[in-house]
């Protein structure tokens, strides 16, 4: 995987974190990983609002976004990204607990570039992130660079 990608992780579970961060690594995948505990936390980076880390310029990043996070759920962040002409190029994939039908599609609707269950069973669970793993150090997905970002 290219060393100018940026993983953004949208998890408020610090336990889930260090899952997917260990499970991304050990498939190789070498990326920068920046965890996010809750949606605004998110949108503050991405709109480079009020914050010392923020999002930068000529990088490539791909977003791992969970759906139930305090403040601003993911639903509303997704909409968000994918309303700004810049920003609605990064791939946003949703990696949460929910596996409502009406929910899958409300964010394909909205854009996101692919969703995943998260499994309860702590085996499957790392089992998916490291099939997430290899999908993205084969380069399974083209990661636009973002070149302005409007506020």
């Amino acid at each position: 995987m290219k060393k100018d990608m940026v993983i953004l992780i949208a998890e408020d579970n610090a336990g889930h974190f260090q899952l997917i961060k260990k499970n991304l690594w050990l498939t190789c995948v070498d990326s920068d990983m920046l965890q996010f505990e809750n949606g605004q936390e998110v949108l503050d980076f991405l709109f480079k609002t009020d914050t010392e880390v923020y999002l930068e310029d000529k990088k490539r990043y791909i977003l791992l976004l969970d759906i139930r996070m305090p403040q601003v759920d993911g639903i509303e962040v997704l909409k968000r990204i994918k309303e700004d002409k810049e920003l609605r190029k990064i791939p946003v994939i949703m990696l949460t607990t929910t596996s409502e039908a009406g929910m899958i599609r409300q964010c394909y609707e909205l854009g996101c570039s692919y969703y995943m269950v998260k499994p309860v069973n702590y085996h499957h669970f790392m089992e998916a992130v490291q099939s997430l793993g290899d999908f993205l150090s084969l380069g399974g997905m083209r990661l636009p660079v973002i070149k302005k970002v409007s506020n």
